[in-house]
């Protein structure tokens, strides 16, 4: 028998396959797939290299990027990485340990998983947390389909339009394919229409309510009685918030939300193209049994020592697929670690101070452009945290204000239109880059 280190089928287990499958050859195998789908060129695939050619040929690559300056955010923001995390992330216990099935075995995984969950749900305000999700997008998604669970005939959710346009997209394509209905409530000037909530609220057919802190504008909105208002029409309401940021804001706790939910990117995580991301899903008491993914809790072994167990398992590798929550958790290993790590490090006191770091800069350049006479702030009379909307005034344009920042090595924020952009400012934003940005805009 002929053996291939990388293709490992022969001709007769190819043959063998085929027959089986009832097929005369692959043309037959493939005849479902339509032929505007089929690659009809071979691939172009590079000339093989040696390990040195490949080397400098990657080196070249690396070469071509860019030291930035970040004042971009719109969900995902650039925040410092403490050397101790990826110094412990690299280490081959953690970097290589897989799903902990045998808790005998996965005591360390188990721990921090557990110390990752018990910080979530103080930062949030709720009582249990899953570990976790892809990202924030998935996690609303998730948190949506956790509330429809819980409403058993409910079908419709509403999501307010200051919530980020990608998470809105994803909870809009899992509503597609699960029956689900998801409407949009209007904003007003930056903020959700409370009155607009209300009336669509009316029908008594919401399952759940979707809204976010700080939304995606950077508005830090109010939303004393929202949490009342869902609960007087029997529906659920949903926070999605960025996990930073709660070291300072209100905890979904703390305005009633039922369910809370959003990226951890914020907790330290590097900016890295699409990811990784992290997402998070905290739930109260009385709806952790549909709350997707694994729980970790803690107990006692067999000669009293402190130990740490899977519980709640809805998965389906666990239990009935058709019983299953979600089978939606692959970051719950380094990802988790990572914030886990972060959180512990930064402890209170240092969320606090790197938030307060964003907020000055922020509206140090917010004021600073002003001055400049070149921009002006949407909704000035709201409050934010750390994001901010600016609109341009003519002839200035987005294009024009983001190119000219970006030819001098800032990534200057996120163009909503022609005419206005979302600016982020973080701990990584030194005054001197601020004072680069007012510059360059000044000189427009």
């Amino acid at each position: 028998m002929a053996f291939h280190r990388y293709l490992p089928h022969t001709d007769s287990d190819i043959r063998a396959m085929l027959d089986r499958c009832g097929a005369k050859d692959f043309e037959a195998l493939y005849s479902d797939v339509t032929q505007s789908l089929r690659l009809k060129k071979p691939y172009a695939l590079p000339n093989a290299m040696s390990e040195p050619e490949l080397d400098r040929f990657f080196a070249g690559i690396a070469a071509q990027n860019r030291e930035m300056t970040c004042f971009a955010g719109g969900g995902f923001y650039h925040h410092y990485t403490p050397a101790v995390i990826p110094a412990l992330l690299s280490r081959s216990e953690f970097y290589t340990a897989y799903t902990p099935y045998q808790p005998e075995i996965s005591q360390g995984t188990l721990q921090y998983i557990f110390e990752y969950q018990s910080m979530m749900c103080q930062l949030t305000g709720m009582d249990v947390s899953n570990a976790s999700m892809y990202d924030g997008s998935t996690a609303t998604a998730e948190a949506m389909i956790m509330a429809v669970n819980a409403s058993k005939r409910k079908r419709r959710v509403l999501i307010s339009a200051t919530v980020a346009p990608a998470v809105a997209q994803v909870c809009s394509t899992y509503a597609s394919s699960l029956g689900i209905t998801l409407e949009v409530i209007p904003e007003h000037d930056g903020i959700t229409s409370k009155d607009e909530l209300e009336q669509m609220l009316g029908a008594g057919d919401v399952a759940a309510v979707i809204i976010a802190s700080p939304n995606y504008f950077g508005i830090v909105e109010d939303y004393s009685g929202y949490a009342e208002l869902c609960h007087g029409h029997k529906s659920l309401l949903i926070m999605n918030c960025h996990a930073s940021a709660l070291g300072v804001l209100r905890s979904p706790g703390e305005w009633g939300a039922d369910i809370a939910c959003g990226e951890a990117q914020s907790l330290g995580m590097p900016l890295n193209y699409g990811g990784p991301g992290l997402g998070y899903l905290c739930c109260r008491k009385a709806h952790m049994r549909k709350l997707p993914g694994r729980i970790v809790g803690a107990t006692t072994d067999s000669t009293g020592q402190r130990s740490f167990v899977l519980t709640l398992q809805a998965r389906e590798q666990h239990i009935r697929r058709q019983k299953a929550t979600s089978n939606i958790c692959s970051n719950q290993g380094i990802m988790t670690l990572h914030a886990s790590i972060y959180l512990s490090l930064m402890g209170a006191e240092g969320l606090r101070k790197v938030n307060e770091i964003g907020y000055n800069g922020a509206h140090a350049l917010a004021q600073a452009l002003i001055d400049t006479g070149k921009v002006r702030l949407v909704n000035p009379d709201k409050p934010f945290l750390n994001e901010f909307r600016i609109e341009t005034i003519e002839p200035l344009t987005s294009r024009t204000v983001l190119g000219a920042l970006e030819a001098k090595g800032i990534l200057g924020g996120i163009a909503l239109s022609d005419n206005e952009i979302i600016v982020a400012v973080t701990e990584m934003c030194s005054p001197d880059d601020i004072d680069r940005y007012v510059s360059i805009i000044k000189g427009m």
